[in-house]
């Protein structure tokens, strides 16, 4: 069938009311099949956000037949929206807004706008809502505290902890993990028994050594505990080995089993000394009641290299060319970062780490390869698209070695995962903010430099954008008809 008849096809049978395409779900107002939604800052004098969403199969930000001008998500109200948190498996996608600290979950089976959510303490440098839309977790560095929304018990925490910036939360919603800027130690939070609160109420002196806030003190209901403090003491108060300690942490990734973490070591690229990843086991992580487990490793299970440990379960991995965002896809973590380079600019690199055990029981990383560059620390894009591509994209990246030395590079790099090779695209257009793959159709949409640009994934050449373009400045782009979560650049 042609794409205009399975269009029209889709419309005929819109109008039975049972409609149905991909897993179930239902055919939205818009009659459309595969959405990519666009969150747009200042797109008049009379709004300062918006959202707005084009027909990703014929890259238009009308209707085919052109009886409608133009789709939005209706009742959306937040101010400078930054950043989408994809999940379309659930029909949802949560946006936060940097005008107001504004959370909203947008519906998109119904195209609309489902209400902020309440509790957060300011603006989030950080923010993550689980798939379930149980809990939220927000890192607020201007108000110094790690919010906890626990939507199962109504309770809203913020969890005192100068400079948070950066929260991790895995796919299955059970383990939160927080970063302080500067600095060599991680944090994660725990949801508390009856018994807990009970015990810890009487203030400081009667939580756990590894606690650094309990809230509220005189009946707490969550703890955020130091993943190993000073005193060598775990969220029990049992005591372990030698403290561990980090190389400027600022994010975890987890395996696609959910049992290991891996924390990323900013090291250089953050002001600290060597970056790598460190694994561990996330069953000390996890914050559901009485689910939690085990401990945390020590330096001396850490100090030792994963690749020169046989069957290492909780080991260190250097990482050469830097290490502050990373993807896992199955047995393979792709790690991008930036390296220091001698005169005092960065590169960007892609490191490729097989975490499954060679024959030898040791995890393994590729030699880096060269990749955009970017502002040092910062937060990155990572996407996996159609014809084995890995997408890539960097902010700030006009600061780094290769532009300082008249080589025509961007932001955005395409990678082939099959054959291990590393297209640039495009010329320096501005900072790349978001990405979103259309899966099956051979594309993927950019937010770059304020606008809206699409490439082949065959290829990475560009497709015309001309009818996608936005007024206004455009910050990111999710498919809101991806098949799974894992098509999501904010991690």
């Amino acid at each position: 069938m042609s794409a205009a008849g399975a269009l029209v096809a889709a419309i005929v049978l819109a109008g039975c009311g049972t409609t149905t395409y991909f897993a179930g779900r239902t055919l939205p107002p818009s009659g459309l099949t595969n959405r990519v939604l666009i969150s747009i800052q200042n797109p008049s004098i009379a709004s300062t956000g918006a959202l707005t969403f084009v027909d990703a199969f014929y890259d238009i930000r009308f209707s085919y037949n052109q009886k409608v001008g133009g789709f939005s998500i209706s009742g959306y109200s937040g101010q400078l929206p930054v950043t989408i948190q994809n999940m379309p498996e659930e029909q949802l996608g949560a946006i936060y807004g940097a005008g107001d600290g504004s959370l909203h979950v947008v519906n998109y089976q119904k195209e609309s706008d489902s209400g902020a959510q309440k509790g957060l303490n300011g603006l989030s440098s950080s923010v993550f809502i689980t798939r379930n839309g149980s809990y939220i977790f927000a890192a607020s560095q201007q108000s110094t505290v790690l919010t906890v929304i626990d939507n199962t018990s109504g309770g809203t925490y913020a969890l005192s902890l100068p400079g948070v910036y950066r929260v991790s939360v895995n796919p299955g919603g059970s383990a939160a993990v927080a970063f302080v800027q500067n600095s060599n130690y991680a944090y994660y939070a725990r949801k508390l028994t009856a018994s807990q609160t009970l015990a810890y109420s009487g203030g400081s002196s009667t939580w756990p050594k590894a606690a650094v806030d309990c809230e509220p003190q005189n009946g707490p209901g969550w703890c955020l505990y130091q993943m190993q403090s000073p005193d060598n003491t775990d969220a029990t108060g049992t005591p372990y080995g030698a403290p561990l300690v980090f190389d400027r942490p600022v994010k975890a990734v987890f395996s696609a089993d959910g049992n290991t973490a891996y924390v990323l070591n900013c090291g250089a690229e953050c002001g600290g000394s060597t970056s790598s990843v460190s694994v561990f086991p996330t069953a000390p992580l996890i914050y559901l009641t009485g689910q939690g487990s085990g401990k945390f490793p020590t330096n001396n299970a850490l100090h030792s290299n994963c690749a020169t440990t046989p069957n290492a379960t909780s080991c260190t991995l250097a990482i050469p060319g830097g290490s502050s965002n990373a993807l896992v896809s199955t047995s393979i973590m792709y790690v991008a970062g930036q390296q220091l380079q001698p005169d005092g600019l960065f590169t960007g690199n892609l490191t490729v780490v097989n975490l499954a055990p060679t024959a030898s029981g040791m995890l393994s990383a590729s030699s880096p390869v060269s990749i955009s560059d970017g502002a040092p620390g910062a937060p990155s894009r990572l996407l996996l698209a159609d014809d084995n591509t890995l997408w890539i994209g960097m902010t700030k990246c006009n600061n780094g070695e290769r532009y300082a030395k008249g080589m025509p590079y961007g932001c955005l790099t395409m990678y082939n995962t099959s054959s291990n090779s590393v297209t640039m695209l495009e010329p320096y257009l501005g900072d790349l903010t978001g990405i979103a793959g259309v899966t099956g159709l051979h594309k993927v949409y950019v937010a770059q430099g304020g606008q809206v640009y699409i490439f082949h994934t065959t290829d990475g050449s560009s497709i015309n954008n001309q009818y996608v373009s936005v007024t206004g400045v455009a910050s990111d782009v999710a498919y809101m008809d991806a098949h799974t979560d894992g098509d999501n650049t904010v991690y």
